[in-house]
């Protein structure tokens, strides 16, 4: 049990690692997405390495923070019962969505992603527009990359949870 919880530890630790340079991505977000408003209307000329550049950080942005938004449990969560549910009834559910939902579809992800990026990376594909990013293939890269993220976070969720359960049944 001990071993569950320093690998519990060292996952929450690598989410956190990942997470804090995360946020700076969303200033960066805000003062490109203004630079190319003021560039587009004050000068009327346009920026189509910048407005990629946009794009290039909410899909880095958010595809690295998946795992993250699990381990903090800050996901988007439709309920209308689970709330009145008692906490342990509320950690089998987690449990039970993680298990047969959140692994699986990482799973998926990761696998159906791989012979697409793949593709991506054996033509070193570039933006389709005169003067955009020349990266796409890395941008794809990111959904592997978050799938494994996923897939951390919920074995390590799902480890955490199941220890909680016991726990209380004691």
């Amino acid at each position: 049990m001990k071993t569950i919880g320093r690998w519990l530890e060292q996952l929450e630790r690598l989410g956190d690692w990942i997470a804090r340079p995360l946020r700076w991505l969303v200033l960066l977000m805000v003062v490109a997405t203004v630079v190319v408003v003021v560039l587009r209307y004050a000068f009327d000329t346009g920026a189509i390495f910048l407005q990629e550049s946009v794009m290039y950080l909410h899909g880095l942005f958010f595809m690295l923070a998946l795992a993250f938004g699990v381990a903090q449990d800050s996901h988007v969560r439709v309920d209308i019962v689970y709330s009145q549910l008692t906490a342990k009834r509320q950690q089998l559910i987690n449990l039970v969505g993680h298990c047969a939902f959140l692994l699986p579809m990482a799973l998926l992800i990761l696998t159906t992603s791989l012979p697409y990026v793949s593709a991506s990376w054996r033509v070193l594909e570039g933006s389709s527009e005169v003067g955009g990013i020349p990266a796409v293939f890395i941008l794809k890269t990111l959904l592997p990359i978050s799938a494994v993220l996923l897939i951390l976070q919920g074995t390590a969720s799902c480890a955490r949870l199941t220890r909680q359960l016991l726990d209380s049944d004691q």
